[in-house]
């Protein structure tokens, strides 16, 4: 049993506070709800346990509907997705610094996701998306890779779904919170309940994007492990090409929608973007190296292919003449063609 130490003070006095090491669980594997105050030195004040609250089902509340999965969330706080589900399913301690971490890469307060928590039903979390499989390799060890090339509906909250249809349709200037709450059933000041603004809504959107995108960037990345430079690039090219025909929706807010974003969060999504060229740029640049790609100004030419992928979103529609896989082929050999590769053919075959 985890310890704990508390002080305590008259619970209706502003300067009520708490220190606390772990939010243990009860006997029944519930974690009791706490209670949250703002302070000058604490970020966790008064204690209150409720025997019917559950701080793991209100962190699943919470996650779900800012459009995040277990997967992403994960690596946004550091912890491995098997740690995250045991917090979730209240099977292991939460400590206050572990729940700060959550909420800032939620972008709530501690106060909403243990608020959530007080009516949460309690049930295993179950992503939506497996995107690794595990493997026998050739000395009969496990490997995982990750089934990046496999696309299955990605889950939205509703908020999020709704604002993103409404984003489609009339753009982020013209969408309204109004609107939204029509789309989606929740009425406005629901929705405030979990988003502070439309901006943060749209910068849902974005993390959501650019996390699942990041995910099978990796994957594509660890098939393509030990593996000559222009092969990986393929791969990669491949991936920007799959991911901006089956996300199409969510690819076009995230070409079109950019200016929209504050200052802040155009930094942050800045970022990711160019960590996606940038993992590019160095298998184009070594492919030049090996003397495989004659391409002059490599670094120009890797930016063009990107975009080429990027691009995709406002002219390729489901149903259409081509198959997302079809279009990304395609798009290998423009890419191929582009960088003035003279090599033999290439087997890109995991």
């Amino acid at each position: 049993m985890p310890t704990s130490t508390v002080r305590y003070f008259p619970e209706k006095a502003c300067e009520t506070a708490v220190q606390m090491d772990t939010l243990p669980g009860t006997a029944e594997g519930r974690v009791g709800s706490v209670q949250l105050f703002q302070t000058q030195e604490l970020s966790v004040s008064a204690v209150s346990v409720d025997r019917s609250a559950s701080v793991g089902a209100g962190l699943r509340q919470v996650r779900t509907a800012r459009g995040m999965t277990l997967r992403g969330l994960a690596q946004r706080i550091d912890v491995s997705p098997a740690t995250l589900s045991q917090i979730e399913n209240d099977k292991t301690g939460l400590t206050v610094d572990r729940l700060n971490r959550i909420a800032d890469a939620l972008g709530v307060r501690p106060a909403d996701i243990l608020e959530a928590g007080r009516t949460a039903l309690v049930a295993p979390a179950v992503e939506p998306e497996t995107l690794v499989a595990a493997r026998p390799d050739r000395l009969g060890q496990t490997e995982t890779r990750r089934q990046w090339r496999e696309y299955e509906p990605l889950p939205l909250a509703p908020v999020v779904q709704a604002a993103l249809e409404e984003i489609l349709a009339v753009g982020y200037h013209g969408t309204s919170m109004r609107e939204i709450s029509k789309r989606c059933g929740l009425s406005v000041p629901g929705i405030y309940n979990y988003f502070t603004s439309k901006q943060d809504i749209l910068m849902t959107i974005y993390q959501v994007t650019m996390d699942d995108l990041e995910q099978r960037t990796r994957g594509a990345l660890a098939e393509g492990a030990g593996r000559d430079p222009v092969t990986v690039f393929t791969l990669l090219i491949e991936n920007l090409a799959l991911y901006h025909t089956h996300r199409r929706e969510l690819g076009f807010i995230g070409a079109s929608e950019m200016r929209s974003l504050t200052t802040e969060n155009r930094r942050i999504i800045a970022n990711k973007r160019n960590w996606q060229q940038a993992v590019v740029d160095e298998k184009v640049l070594a492919a030049v190296r090996a003397g495989s790609f004659r391409v002059r100004n490599p670094e120009d030419a890797a930016r063009a292919v990107v975009s080429m992928c990027t691009a995709l979103p406002t002219w390729w529609r489901p149903g259409g003449r081509m198959s997302p896989e079809e279009v990304a082929n395609l798009y290998v050999e423009y890419a191929l063609d582009l960088m003035q590769y003279r090599g033999a053919d290439l087997d890109r075959n995991p």
